[in-house]
């Protein structure tokens, strides 16, 4: 079953532009200024339900357009949204009900209130019955470890103990499909493992639909098989995450650990030398030579090891967005 449809979707948005100083400021009471900024431009996607896709871009790309015309906070300018089978700008109660939106640069829980206040709210708002909201919570406070704070003001919670209460509050109801907008932003290297491991048996358990943006590969590579590529609010890329080395980058990588010591400007002649700390180099070659200059430095040079890797998936995404600047 098709969960979300995105069917050439745009968003613009009307940018004023004044002059500087006095003089721009009194010529705009007579002759304004505006220019088309393109957020989202006509982009097309589908998602099945259970799937957990990676949502990537540069900043300014037009993720979180994207994910607020998905979760019913912005109108499109033109083209067609259909998440779950509604439209979400109609902001329908039976629609809102079935998706959870976390923002990890925006507060939702009450800032001078425990967190404990808000789901009880959020209990009310979302009419959850009351032995399901108690096993639900119940279940997500020990998952999560946080029996001890949800007492606590969220003003005086860490960023890490906010960003897992926040995550709660957008799951008691139990959505069935979940927007998660740069979730473990600002989170030590322990605390998004924690979260990592969180939304990867949530997605098991519940099958529920997830869509990931994050400006951390980590969480992409180790939680989506799925990607897509937004680069200038168009589609750049919508595949398999495995797929990306094989479609994007025509080189691969050679790592060789040399027996005996050799000249740096010898082996720059087979590729471009990327790592130079002997007895160990890394050699950058075209996919078409890979087994060409592997044979090369087999036979020629004093090999004690050599391995042959496609090139990590943070290079890959840069050359796409190179690309498409250029």
């Amino acid at each position: 079953m098709t969960a979300i449809s995105v069917s050439r979707l745009s968003r613009y948005f009307r940018i004023y532009q004044k002059g500087a100083g006095i003089r721009g400021s009194i010529a705009s009471l007579f002759r304004r200024k505006y220019t088309t900024a393109k957020a989202v431009d006509d982009i097309s996607f589908s998602i099945e339900e259970g799937e957990l896709v990676g949502f990537i871009g540069q900043n300014g790309a037009g993720k979180t357009t994207t994910l607020k015309c998905l979760s019913g906070l912005m109108y499109p300018t033109r083209g067609e949204v259909s998440v779950l089978g509604y439209t979400p700008f109609d902001r329908k109660t039976d629609f809102l009900k079935q998706i959870g939106l976390v923002m990890g640069q925006k507060n939702q829980l009450w800032w001078d209130l425990p967190p404990m206040e808000s789901y009880l709210l959020n209990k009310e708002i979302y009419a959850i019955p009351g032995d399901r909201f108690k096993k639900t919570l119940g279940d997500l406070v020990d998952l999560m470890g946080i029996a001890d704070i949800i007492g606590v003001q969220v003003r005086k919670l860490s960023l890490g103990q906010r960003m897992k209460c926040e995550l709660i509050a957008q799951l008691l109801h139990g959505p069935r499909v979940l927007f998660l907008d740069e979730p473990t932003i600002g989170l030590d290297v322990v605390m998004q493992q924690r979260l990592r491991d969180f939304i990867r048996d949530y997605n098991k358990k519940t099958n529920a639909t997830i869509i990931l943006t994050s400006h951390y590969m980590q969480d992409v590579k180790e939680l989506c098989r799925r990607v897509i590529i937004i680069d200038h609010g168009k589609l750049a890329y919508d595949g398999a995450l495995s797929d990306i080395t094989r479609a994007y980058s025509d080189r691969k990588i050679l790592t060789v650990v040399f027996g005996k010591p050799v000249e740096k400007h010898v082996l720059a002649k087979l590729g471009e030398v990327k790592l130079f700390e002997l007895p160990k180099a890394r050699i950058l070659v075209s996919r078409a030579r890979t087994n060409a200059v592997a044979q090369e430095l087999l036979r020629d040079f004093p090999i004690e090891d050599i391995t042959i890797e496609e090139p990590g998936i943070e290079e890959v995404v840069r050359r796409i967005f190179s690309s498409h600047h250029a």
